[in-house]
């Protein structure tokens, strides 16, 4: 049995990678599901519904007042959420590791679990990230494959706030792919294109 509720979807492609879909903060796991169409058609999906009741909606992670991340509800939702992961990929019979598909809030958690889980998730797809953690785990990623895209009109980020994660994470190992465009906070056509351009090689 799970912690998360989640939708799923079998795809055409049992031996393709599947996709773990980590939905935006106020939201569920159904804005997520079309995604999974879009970027990889044919792939295992699971979309997951954030543990944490925020704003009428769902987060993977509580924030403070000031909107900062709360540290410690962020690691052990992680931990429970790997958990799930595992679980999920035993049930529904992963092939192999699943790759992250995170959007805001949801990015954020797929950071922390490429950082603190490092065998979890062959990859993952990374749409309007900051840094989970002030101060990063002691952990090597080992390659891992992260695709980051900003927004460079983003009013809900701080100019620079993917950059730095791309950096850091590429100092515990990760082999990183950003981008910044000029659009705002929502994922559009070349937030698809580019991502489903970066999972080809993977799936």
């Amino acid at each position: 049995m799970t912690f998360h509720h989640y939708q799923f979807d079998s795809g055409t492609g049992t031996a393709h990678t599947p996709l773990l879909l980590l939905h935006g903060s106020g939201r569920t796991e159904a804005d997520m599901v079309p995604l999974a169409a879009k970027l990889a058609p044919g792939s295992m999906a699971v979309a997951v519904r954030g543990a944490a009741p925020w704003e009428g909606g769902f987060a993977f992670f509580r924030r403070f007042e000031d909107r900062s991340i709360d540290e410690r509800d962020l690691l052990a939702q992680a931990s429970s959420l790997a958990e799930s992961v595992v679980q999920i990929g035993v049930a529904r019979g992963f092939a192999k590791p699943p790759i992250a598909v995170g959007f805001s809030n949801g990015a954020i958690m797929a950071a922390a679990l490429v950082m603190l889980f490092p065998r979890l998730l062959a990859g993952a797809v990374l749409f309007r990230p900051l840094s989970p953690f002030a101060t990063d785990p002691d952990t090597r990623i080992r390659e891992t494959p992260v695709l980051i895209i900003d927004g460079r009109d983003d009013e809900r980020r701080s100019p620079g706030d993917g950059a730095r994660l791309a950096q850091r994470i590429a100092r515990m190992g990760a082999d990183v792919t950003h981008h910044l465009l000029p659009t705002g906070h929502s994922i559009g056509a070349d937030d698809l294109r580019l991502a489903r351009e970066w999972l080809t090689r993977l799936l």
